[in-house]
């Protein structure tokens, strides 16, 4: 098997986690494609010296692009999370209010402090280990654990004033 054909099977099965990491830490999905497109070069540059599990490798690549990139960009567009429609679609009045749950996460999470966010996404939405997490931030697992506190506790501070305002009724 020649090497490329070993970083395709070994490393592109993760980009789809890549590129949700760049987009959450970008805030955009145009910076987050080209984050990963510098970060996918970099990760086929130095395949030799992947020792040990891909994803954690390539999220530590994409982790560190984003860095570079944060450090000489300041993003604007907020990233959506899910714009895919579901198949079993309820009510108008459902929809509205998960819209606007959707969005207020969204916002509240884009809001909180890089390392904060990028604690959070990699744990909550790529459902990481606090190991592999310390080990692609390059921090102590207990550093996780505090910025991961933190970041669950600002979300909470964030969302609580959406949670406590009214809900729109439709009356028919």
């Amino acid at each position: 098997m020649s090497e490329r054909e070993r970083f395709e099977a070994q490393v592109l099965p993760h980009v789809d986690a890549a590129y949700n990491l760049a987009r959450w830490l970008t805030r955009n999905d145009h910076d987050a494609e080209d984050v990963l497109q510098d970060a996918m070069l970099r990760a086929y540059r130095f395949f030799g010296g992947l020792r040990g599990e891909a994803r954690p490798w390539l999220l530590a690549i994409v982790r560190n692009a984003c860095w570079t990139w944060l450090q000489a960009n300041r993003p604007a567009e907020l990233a959506a999370v899910d714009d895919e429609p579901e198949a079993d679609t309820p009510g108008p009045e459902a929809l509205l209010a998960r819209e606007l749950d959707r969005r207020a996460v969204n916002q509240a999470i884009a809001a909180l402090p890089v390392p904060f966010r990028e604690a959070l996404v990699l744990r909550e939405l790529e459902d990481l280990s606090y190991k592999e997490i310390a080990r692609i931030a390059g921090v102590p697992i207990g550093t996780v654990m505090s910025r991961l506190a933190r970041a669950r506790r600002l979300l909470m501070e964030a969302l609580r004033p959406a949670a406590s305002a009214p809900r729109l009724r439709v009356h028919k």
